[in-house]
């Protein structure tokens, strides 16, 4: 703050100097009768003309006073948006992830780098995350400002943790292209409310509460891709987490392969979802804390919280979808969970054989998770701060 106000000072002390002198030595070569005095006049008001310019654009993006002659940003490169981990040998070899994550509460932009990594250095997958950044292109949870979807044109997977987002036309092409090919889908929590653009006509169908004239599309990208769109919290968010029961009925299924003890610390969502080839693999039981030996809640039943089905646009082809309404950025510290979640990644690739119940996934680098909540997130972080396999997520800065 020091700098900048020492900075403006002196560059408006310079302009303001500048500016005299020119128009005074303009001045004296008139009142002199100097043969050049209205070229010479003319150069000096000139000058001054231009230095007016350069101090109206001195707050620029609240970046601070700009240099003499510093040019303005331009439009960012996708490249800023997203970086990716390449794995070297392994079964995923040769398939491409791509992760997606904003969101504003429960740490997405953690979560889904960290998933990222275990699956490139531990299985061999390219593995692209992309953050929605703010103006001075550092990690902005919940923003809309996002680009680098091209890459889900040739994406075997694509991971979601997205809330309320409003992209640009040309991205949203990119999601709706990759939905009508019927490429898979894994939702992490807010997802299930990942589009809050009604504003927008040529997508307002995804909008979590669209319930326009097209019906094929009522519910919005949360009803149509995933079996649920946002209904509400069930139980007190932040004060009782969730403890994972297997589906009876579904215990069997590849992506609970190997999954013990699965908790969660994130609350409940109200979740009813339906859809062709719907599978229900887990409910979550209320718990009255924020451990997971505390004791259930007897006064609410057990909702999904995981499950699986098959979703078609209206002209697209047929592809799977797994749904979670958890995975904030402390949930996937249990390994219950963490193994869920990798193994519905080898499912949405159909890579179901194998998913062993041994498959190792343990944290690549350093994993220091934030705990959840509106505007926690760790600041004045870009994407490149988290390239390679050691980078910790997040830093603190």
């Amino acid at each position: 703050m020091l700098e900048s106000v020492i900075f403006g000072y002196s560059f408006f002390g310079k302009f303001t100097w500048n500016a005299l002198w020119s128009l005074l030595v303009a001045g004296v070569l008139v009142s002199c009768g100097n043969k050049d005095s209205k070229a010479a006049a003319d150069l000096g008001r000139e000058y001054s003309e231009q230095l007016i310019a350069q101090a109206d654009r001195v707050e620029l993006d609240n970046d601070g006073p700009l240099l003499n002659g510093q040019a303005i940003k331009g439009e960012r490169s996708p490249d800023e948006y997203r970086i990716t981990y390449n794995g070297s040998e392994g079964p995923g070899k040769g398939k491409h992830i791509v992760f997606i994550a904003t969101d504003h509460e429960y740490r997405g932009e953690e979560t889904l780098p960290a998933l990222a990594r275990i699956l490139a250095k531990r299985y061999g997958f390219s593995c692209t995350v992309v953050w929605a950044l703010d103006d001075d292109g550092n990690i902005f949870p919940g923003g809309s400002d996002l680009k680098g979807l091209d890459v889900l044109k040739k994406a075997d997977l694509m991971v979601m943790f997205m809330r309320f987002a409003n992209f640009e036309d040309e991205q949203m092409q990119y999601i709706d292209d990759y939905l009508n090919r019927g490429g898979a889908v894994i939702g992490l929590r807010t997802t299930t409310h990942a589009f809050k653009n009604a504003d927008n006509p040529n997508w307002n169908h995804y909008d979590f509460k669209y319930e326009g004239e097209n019906k094929a599309w009522h519910g919005g990208f949360g009803e149509v891709v995933l079996g649920e769109t946002w209904v509400g919290h069930y139980g007190k968010n932040h004060q009782q987490a969730s403890k994972l029961i297997m589906e009876e009925n579904n215990k069997e299924h590849p992506i609970m392969r190997g999954v013990q003890n699965a908790w969660a610390q994130c609350g409940g969502y109200n979740a009813y979802p339906q859809g062709k080839d719907l599978k229900i693999l887990a409910r979550g039981r209320v718990l009255n804390g924020m451990t997971p030996d505390a004791a259930p809640d007897t006064s609410k039943e057990e909702l999904s919280v995981a499950w699986v089905r098959t979703y078609q646009l209206e002209k697209g082809k047929p592809g799977r979808a797994f749904t979670t309404t958890h995975g904030a950025s402390e949930d996937i510290l249990n390994e219950g969970f963490r193994r869920m979640l990798i193994n519905a990644c080898f499912w949405g690739l159909e890579m179901e054989d194998l998913i062993k119940e041994d498959n190792p996934i343990d944290f690549v680098g350093g994993y220091e998770p934030t705990t959840f909540n509106f505007e926690g997130y760790q600041k004045n972080v870009k994407p490149s701060d988290l390239k390679g396999w050691e980078s910790v997520i997040m830093p603190r800065k």
